[in-house]
């Protein structure tokens, strides 16, 4: 009997089909779980935020667990983080960072179409304070250094489970219920919702996540100082070659 192949490292194709559609659900479920709650819960903005939060931790987990062995970061910053650390090539992160943006995108214009909504509406939710910017430095920095460290501990299968208990507790500890990502800043301007974004305030929103992904991987190469090797082993990620 002949043995059973084995399964090789993920080409950047499949790779960035798996951003695709694990960001187009992490999207639909972000904006998704917005509008429901909103209906569900319309004189409650507590509740609304909290049941925003649930979902969003929940669909994390279950994304990263099934298509971390290809590709799981669903966010720039990380994808970055990976580049600056030489465990992914300039053309590969590219290609994920468009997959990603693109999926997100993709994912808000599925969940306005769920709930009877125009395909495209774009937000008038103004978010541009300073508060809010700092909310999004401090929102990123932590998602960084939280992914980075439980993998220097060695205990990169539980990335799953430490990002989605992170991201629902940034939700209601940050001023901006940490977006701490750009493709899914740049998608949620595309619905007028719950976590919609206006245009004239996501650029902040990304200057503010790319500046707080840089202070978080600078922090993470100062706690661990090994961490650029061992990101070349972030199974959650995806086979890095």
């Amino acid at each position: 009997m002949r043995p059973l192949p084995q399964p090789g490292r993920p080409d950047t194709a499949r790779k960035a089909f798996a951003e695709l559609v694990g960001s187009a659900l992490l999207a639909a479920t972000v904006v998704g779980s917005g509008i429901a709650a909103q209906t569900l819960s319309p004189d409650d903005v507590g509740l609304q935020l909290l049941e925003n939060a649930l979902t969003t931790g929940g669909v994390l987990v279950a994304l990263i667990l099934a298509l971390g062995p290809v590709s799981a970061a669903f966010n720039p910053v990380v994808t970055l983080a990976e580049r600056a650390l030489g465990a992914i090539s300039t053309a590969t992160a590219a290609a994920l960072i468009a997959a990603q943006v693109a999926g997100c995108c993709l994912g808000v214009v599925v969940a306005n179409l769920m709930f009877a909504l125009p395909a495209v509406e774009v937000s008038t939710r103004d978010r541009d304070t300073g508060a809010l910017a700092l909310g999004e430095v401090v929102a990123t920095f932590g998602l960084v250094v939280v992914v980075f460290g439980v993998v220097r501990s060695g205990r990169a299968a539980h990335v799953a489970y430490a990002v989605g208990g992170y991201i629902t507790a940034a939700y209601w500890f940050t001023s901006s219920t940490s977006f701490a990502n750009p493709a899914i800043t740049t998608g949620r301007t595309l619905s007028d919702t719950f976590a919609g974004i206006a245009p004239s305030s996501a650029p902040l929103f990304v200057g503010m996540q790319l500046l707080g992904g840089a202070l978080g991987l600078g922090a993470a190469l100062l706690l661990y100082p090994r961490a650029a090797e061992l990101a070349r082993d972030l199974t959650i990620l995806g086979d890095r070659p």
